[in-house]
C-alpha cells in the first residue's frame, strides 16, 4: 500500500513537471607586489601559515601580518600544496576539516600544548596576542569590532559558498537552495551595515584599524565581484549596501595593505576561477538561467488562469485537476520553478523542491485528497 502510494505520488510529480585549484607557489599580485608562498615542507620559521591568495578567510590573517610587519621568519606563508593539498593525509593531521587557513606553531618555546590552529578568527587572535608589541593592536576587545567579526563568521561565511560552489556542494548552511542562500547573504550584509555609524571614516571602528576591518574586507572582495553575476539583468542590484560600499572603496584607496590584499584575491578570481576554469558558467542563476517560456502552471500561479486551490504555502500550490482521473485528483506544483520545467532539467539544485513535492501531499493535504485512487492506479 505504501509503495503504491509513493508510486502514485511520484507519478503525480512526474505529471506536474512534464509541462511545467591549480597549485602554485608564487602568485603574481600586481606589477609592484607579489605574494611569495613557499612550497617547502621544511620551514624553519616560528610559525607556518598554510594559505593561498584566493582565500578570503586567510586574507584576514595576511592583513595582520602585513600591517604589523611580521617577518617571514616569524610567520612563513606556505601553500597547502606543499603538504599534498587540503585533503592530503599530512595536511588533514593539522586541520581535520581540510580547509584553510591553518597555522602551524613551530617555535621552540611553544608552551601552549597545541601545535596547530585552525579557523581564521582563532589564528588572527593568536597573532594579535603573540605579536602584540608590533604594529597596530587591531582593537581586539572593541565591542563593535567583535560584533562584526562574530556576525561575519557565523552568518556570512557559512553560506558564502552560494557565490561560487557548484550544485553538488548544496545545501549551504540552513539554506537548501542557492536562491535562498543568496537572499540571506544579502540580508546579512545589510545587518552588518546596521552596525556602522554615520560619517566617513577610514576604518570600521574609527581612525584605527580593527580586527573587523581585516575580517570583513576580504569577504567583500568576494561579494563585490561575485554578487553581480547573479543579478537579474532587468533589475541589477548594487553588490554592497551603501555604507559598506563607501568603506570598502575608501579603505582600499587609502591603505596600501588593503589594496595589496585586494589584488592578491582578485588575481586568481579573475585569471583562474573565471577566465581559465569558467567557474560560473555552470552555476544556477549565474551562468545558467531559466529562459523557457511560461507554462500553464506558471499562468495559474500568476493568477492568469483560475484554479480550485486546495492548499498553498510559500513554496507549493495544490489545486484540483480540471480533468480528474480519480475522485480526488490534486496537482501539486512549485511556485518558483527554478528552471525545472521538466525532470530532464533536474540537478542537485532541485533536491529540496523535489523532496517537498513528494512529502508535502502526505504531510499537509487532507486524507481525502491524497491521491487515494492513485494508489490503486499505481499498484
Amino acid at each position: 500500500m505504501v509503495s503504491g502510494l509513493l508510486a502514485g505520488l511520484l507519478t503525480l510529480t512526474l505529471a506536474l513537471l512534464a509541462d511545467a585549484s591549480s597549485a602554485f607557489a608564487v602568485a603574481t599580485v600586481s606589477a609592484k607586489t607579489t605574494l611569495t608562498m613557499s612550497a617547502s615542507t621544511t620551514s624553519t620559521a616560528d610559525h607556518v601559515l598554510y594559505d593561498m591568495p584566493v582565500s578570503n578567510n586567510g586574507a584576514r590573517c595576511r592583513i595582520i601580518l602585513y600591517k604589523k610587519g611580521i617577518s617571514s621568519q616569524q610567520v612563513e606563508i606556505v601553500s597547502p600544496m606543499a603538504l599534498g593539498g587540503l585533503k592530503s593525509e599530512e595536511y588533514m593531521k593539522k586541520f581535520p576539516q581540510g580547509l584553510m587557513p591553518c597555522l602551524s606553531i613551530q617555535k621552540k618555546d611553544n608552551a601552549y600544548g597545541i601545535d596547530s590552529l585552525a579557523e581564521s578568527d582563532v589564528i588572527a587572535r593568536y597573532l594579535l596576542s603573540e605579536y602584540a608589541t608590533l604594529g597596530p593592536s587591531f582593537l581586539p576587545n572593541h565591542p563593535k569590532s567583535n560584533q562584526i567579526c562574530r556576525w561575519h563568521d557565523v552568518y556570512l561565511t557559512t553560506i558564502q559558498g552560494c557565490l561560487y560552489k557548484p550544485a553538488s556542494r548544496l545545501p549551504l548552511g540552513d539554506y537548501a537552495d542557492r536562491k535562498g542562500a543568496l537572499a540571506a547573504y544579502r540580508k546579512h550584509l545589510k545587518v552588518i551595515e546596521g552596525f556602522l555609524g554615520d560619517g566617513e571614516r577610514t576604518y570600521l571602528c574609527g581612525e584605527e584599524i580593527s580586527l573587523a576591518d581585516a575580517t570583513l574586507f576580504p569577504s567583500l572582495v568576494f561579494a563585490n565581484f561575485m554578487l553581480p553575476k547573479f543579478d537579474d539583468a532587468s533589475n541589477p542590484q548594487p553588490p554592497l549596501p551603501p555604507k559598506l560600499a563607501r568603506w570598502f572603496e575608501n579603505v582600499r584607496a587609502k591603505d596600501e595593505v588593503f589594496a595589496k590584499v585586494y589584488e592578491e584575491i582578485m588575481d586568481p578570481l579573475v585569471n583562474s576561477w573565471e577566465a581559465k576554469n569558467h567557474r560560473w558558467d555552470g552555476i544556477w542563476l549565474a551562468g545558467l538561467r531559466d529562459a523557457a517560456p511560461a507554462t500553464i502552471f506558471d499562468k495559474i500561479i500568476a493568477g492568469e488562469i483560475p484554479a480550485a486551490k486546495v492548499l498553498e504555502d510559500e513554496h507549493l500550490l495544490a489545486f484540483k485537476d480540471i480533468s480528474p482521473l480519480a475522485p480526488a485528483h490534486v496537482l501539486v506544483i512549485p511556485k518558483d520553478r527554478q528552471g525545472l520545467t521538466n525532470l530532464r532539467q533536474a540537478t542537485a539544485e532541485h533536491t529540496d523542491i523535489l523532496g517537498k513535492l513528494l512529502m508535502w501531499p502526505l504531510e499537509r493535504l487532507p486524507r481525502t485528497h491524497r491521491w487515494g485512487s492513485a494508489t490503486a492506479r499505481g499498484s
